[in-house]
């Protein structure tokens, strides 16, 4: 039975307490014959009026004589009482007291009750305070320990008892390190003693600990104290309380490391940071060594995934452990799983397994004897393992050990690994399905974009394409240096409004389209006429759209002309960033070309800006991605840009690397919103000796005189082999321009890899190439031309055409 640490009956607080209590003795037949000081200052009798009178009648009226005949018959059976008395107070009115009454043996004198009373609220209140004390120890689920100033223990209630599982009175004089471990016990000394030196009383405070008795089993109590005074303030001891709140806590952990897990699994569209990420949230707070393994396909963006038992590549590993690339296979190692683990059984029958104490195979610890037998040794002991399954499709698996927590994982850790398994592997899906879709979209792209600009007389170029972050996705952005007669050259730079793969789709078929508009030799504001109403088109086409089909609707372009035997540049750009120019001299300007709308707006015109560049002058196109980001001022970047291209004498490669590091690297990873597609082009001339030109009278002779001309520079170029060929094809072209044309005839022949020649006149027809018939007396001509020639085409000019044909030197 528990023993009280003090005695009540003598305390301060105790209404019955010699100094504040009433008392009487009564003798045997209820005769008032002793009568105290505190008994005449609580009913107003002094001792002379009540020594003598008989107590009923005098202190109890004749209505409540019952409760003195109950009373005294207790007394004579229990040889004691206590109860609440109603008392007649010497101005007459009714005094509730509660009274104790026992009996007193003097001698041979007959029996007398001592009788000890108080006010019935004071004694209540005591009597409640009591219980609560008696409750505290024996009912309370809140464990009680008493100590003493030498921190030994007086006593303890029985929830103390049960968790220390000896009897209560056998805790008296023991001490706190006889039942937890030394290193709990330190923190619990410490705060009793820090409590019992400065009488601040300690809040609750959680702190885990580990009893003796089951080193295995980690326990989290919340712990208060305070110290115990007297009244003259002689410090008696300190009292703790400890309250087990293990299963609170691991409660309030699961859902805090949910909440945790919603906001760190997940967070980019990258399959291996996904499987990290998961990997990060459960160590250490859930296990001490964690696996992340995905079947084969699912890194690569692969799928539907059907074999569920081959290889799966190991994707992440965490572990509080500082050896664990001694025990566990590293990240991007491709294992193949043993069929009697407990991994095989998950993904077989996809379901979570528990493997509390290890009975199951351990060899997927290490696929190999000696790393098995290390991990065993480093008291691995315990095992989850989860399926990663995501709308119905096995991704993979989930590995979790505990070594360095000593209790194995029970049913609540297995269902929030659960938890953490499906929502990394929907996670994981998604950017599954992300990576499978920009991979395609990336691959559509790259072959629409030019891998290999080939070489070309009129410029030297370089350039460069950089993607956007991937969590922008694939963008639209193109560029192009496209072959033109007369060793002309178009550099093209474009952005198609938005990402993604219908964003690469829609770049391809304007590429193409600007392919076929320069082949008819059109001027830059017409090809961006053209660009601008198949845009048009094609979102007219895309009104009725959906999700999967994205409307794209703009783009902006820039389209540059340069020829290098006059040196004349033509310009024209909707809506797109301007060029920048670098003379020989290393100015840079940004050339003011009128902006034009976007394409794709419909209905407004485009202006071709015109300007003669020397030899050696530097063109930069570009796409807003290089200057525009998120945190970047344009105005910046296009001083940067400045800056680095005027540092004279490096190659192109080398500019284009430079621009590169200015603008683009050290940005923050999350301020690329754009692909950057970047041309750089150096122009060259066509040296005079290579270009011959004459200007030809309209009138019959025209055409001899054309012969003769040819001829005779052919053979200066010492071409002379192929003087018949290129006679034929002249005399046919002059003779069109003489018969159907206007104005005065010019005649130029150009000299690089091909022999090129050009007859231009004033009119607007252009010749048509037909079969003639075999009756026909003319229409040969250009059928002849065309046989004799690599290629041939007509171009329009302000004041007429040009016929031209090109011949393979």
């Amino acid at each position: 039975m528990d023993t009280p640490v003090t005695t009540f009956s003598e305390g301060p607080e105790d209404p019955f307490a010699v100094r504040r209590a009433a008392s009487a003795v009564l003798d045997d037949r209820g005769v008032v014959v002793g009568w105290s000081e505190r008994a005449e200052a609580l009913l107003g009798y002094p001792p002379e009026e009540a020594i003598g009178r008989p107590a009923v009648g005098f202190l109890l009226d004749l209505r409540d004589y019952y409760v003195a005949v109950d009373a005294a018959a207790a007394c004579v059976r229990d040889r004691g009482w206590f109860g609440v008395v109603p008392v007649r107070h010497r101005d007459g009115h009714r005094v509730e007291l509660g009274c104790r009454a026992r009996g007193i043996v003097r001698g041979d004198a007959p029996s007398e009750w001592f009788l000890v009373a108080a006010p019935a609220e004071e004694v209540l209140q005591w009597e409640t305070d009591r219980s609560v004390l008696d409750g505290l120890f024996r009912r309370s689920p809140i464990g009680l320990s008493v100590f003493a100033p030498d921190l030994s223990i007086l006593r303890v209630n029985r929830a103390i008892a049960r968790f220390s599982e000896l009897p209560v009175e056998q805790h008296r004089g023991l001490r706190t390190r006889d039942f937890l471990v030394q290193q709990d016990t330190d923190t619990v000394v410490r705060q009793l003693r820090e409590v019992l030196e400065t009488g601040q009383s300690s809040v609750f405070t959680e702190q885990p600990c580990r009893l003796r008795r089951d080193l295995g089993r980690e326990l989290v109590v919340s712990i208060s104290a305070f110290r115990m005074e007297d009244p003259s303030g002689r410090i008696l001891g300190v009292t703790q309380t400890v309250e087990d709140v293990t299963e609170r806590y691991r409660a309030r952990r699961r859902l805090a490391l949910l909440n945790e897990a919603s906001a760190r699994i997940g967070t980019t569209l990258d399959v291996a940071k996904t499987a990290d990420e998961l990997a990060e949230v459960a160590v250490p707070d859930l296990a001490d060594c964690v696996s992340v393994d995905l079947l084969e396909p699912v890194p690569h963006g692969e799928g539907p995934v059907q074999e569920i038992f081959g290889p799966v590549r190991r994707a992440a590993v965490r572990s509080i452990l500082t050896d664990t690339a001694e025990l566990m296979f590293p990240v991007g190692h491709t294992i193949h799983i043993p069929p009697e683990t407990v991994q095989a059984q998950c993904l077989a029958e996809q379901r979570p397994i528990l493997d509390a104490h290890m009975e199951g195979p351990t060899a997927w610890l290490a696929m190999d004897p000696d790393r098995a037998e290390r991990a065993l040794k480093l008291g691995i002991h315990s095992l989850m393992v989860v399926p990663l399954v995501a709308r119905g499709l096995v991704l993979g698996l989930l590995s979790l050990w505990r070594s360095q927590r000593l209790e194995p994982f029970e049913d609540d850790d297995l269902t929030l690994a659960v938890e953490f398994a499906s929502r990394a592997a929907v996670c994981i899906d998604n950017a599954r399905r992300y990576t499978q879709q920009h991979e395609a979209a990336l691959t559509l792209q790259h072959s629409l974009l030019p891998h290999e600009v080939p070489g070309h007389p009129a410029v030297e170029v370089a350039h460069r394409y950089l993607p956007a972050d991937a969590t922008t996705g694939v963008g639209g952005d193109w560029f192009d240096v496209i072959p033109l007669s007369g060793l002309r050259v178009a550099l093209v730079v474009g952005d198609v409004v938005g990402h993604g793969i219908h964003a690469a789709a829609t770049m391809g078929r304007l590429r193409t389209a600007v392919h076929t508009l320069a082949n008819l030799d059109l001027t830059p504001d017409e090809v961006l006429s053209n660009l601008d109403d198949l845009v048009d088109r094609l979102a007219a086409e895309q009104e009725p759209t959906d999700e999967r089909a994205p409307q794209v609707v703009g783009a902006t372009c820039l389209y540059a002309v340069y020829d290098p035997v006059s040196r004349h540049c033509a310009l024209a750009r909707a809506g797109h960033p301007p060029p920048a120019l670098v003379t020989p001299d290393g100015r840079v300007h940004l050339l003011d070309i009128p902006a034009g709308p976007p394409l794709g707006l419909g209905g407004l015109p485009f202006e071709t800006a015109e300007l003669q560049l020397a030899e050696g002058s530097l063109l930069a196109l570009y796409t807003d991605g290089l200057i525009q980001g998120r945190k970047r001022d344009i105005d910046e970047s296009l001083a940067d840009l400045s800056r680095t291209l005027a540092v004279p004498a490096r190659s192109l490669d080398d500019t284009c690397r430079a621009v590169e590091g200015a603008l683009l690297r050290g940005r923050p990873t999350d301020d690329f919103a754009d692909d950057v597609a970047l041309l750089i082009a150096r122009t060259r001339v066509l040296p005079g000796e290579k270009v011959a030109t004459w200007e030809l009278r309209v009138e019959p002779t025209a055409a001899a005189q054309a012969r003769a001309l040819v001829a005779s520079q052919l053979a200066q170029w010492g071409l002379d082999e192929m003087a018949f060929t290129t006679e034929l094809i002249v005399s046919e072209l002059v003779t069109n321009a003489y018969r159907y044309g206007g104005g005065p005839i010019t005649l130029r022949l150009i000299r690089d890899g091909h022999l090129i020649c050009e007859v231009s006149d004033t009119g607007s027809t252009s010749p048509h190439l037909r079969r003639a018939r075999s009756t026909d007396e003319g229409g040969r001509g250009l059928f002849l031309v065309a046989q004799l020639t690599e290629r041939w085409g007509t171009r329009y000019t302000r004041d007429g055409k040009t016929i031209w044909t090109e011949q393979l030197v």
